[in-house]
């Protein structure tokens, strides 16, 4: 089974420093096969018969603390998970100089559509979208600010999830339909 390992608070700002070359290493010891890493944001894919998934997010952060010294909470998604979250993000939105568009996968404890009326977003200002996982969130460049998202920073709830861009989102699911195809062969 293919899955994506996303960490949270990695490499931002100068701290929480992990090199993607030894954090490959890190999930090969780990027993997981074909890791593949994208960006130094903490994208992580995977093939994993050894676990199932519900006990590879404790795995790897145990590995991570084990290897790194660092408590790093992470997040894996299969490759159904991210396909479902694909089809909800809107063939417009991107992240470029018009429009701000960034998918927030969602722990456990927060997964829920409720989660949306947590949010500090403004009426008729962004577009914000629930599905099972995942908040999908789109806003004109110009907006941004006057969205009223930019308070999540620092809440309760945005420690519950981790932020990829929807360009990143995209990528990721393409690096998992590759590494599928290749464990095909």
């Amino acid at each position: 089974m293919i899955y994506v390992a996303l960490l949270r608070g990695i490499n931002v700002g100068g701290n929480n420093k992990i090199s993607m070359k030894l954090l490959k290493e890190t999930f090969e010891q780990a027993g997981l096969t074909s890791v593949t890493t994208y960006i130094n944001s903490g994208n992580i894919i995977f093939a994993s018969q050894t676990y199932p998934q519900e006990q590879l997010p404790e795995v790897l952060e145990q590995a991570i603390a084990k290897d790194f010294g660092l408590s790093i909470r992470v997040i894996v998604r299969s490759m159904d998970e991210i396909r479902t979250v694909i089809e909800a993000l809107p063939d417009s939105w991107s992240n470029d100089e018009q429009l701000k568009s960034d998918v927030m996968f969602l722990w456990d404890e927060v997964n829920t559509a409720s989660v949306l009326d947590e949010l500090p977003l403004k009426s008729g200002i962004g577009t914000l979208i629930y599905v099972s996982g995942a908040m999908l969130y789109s806003v004109e460049r110009e907006n941004v600010n006057a969205s009223g998202m930019t308070k999540l920073i620092g809440t309760k709830l945005y420690r519950y999830m981790t932020v990829r861009n929807v360009n990143t989102t995209r990528k990721i699911y393409q690096l998992m339909l590759a590494a599928d195809e290749g464990s095909a062969m």
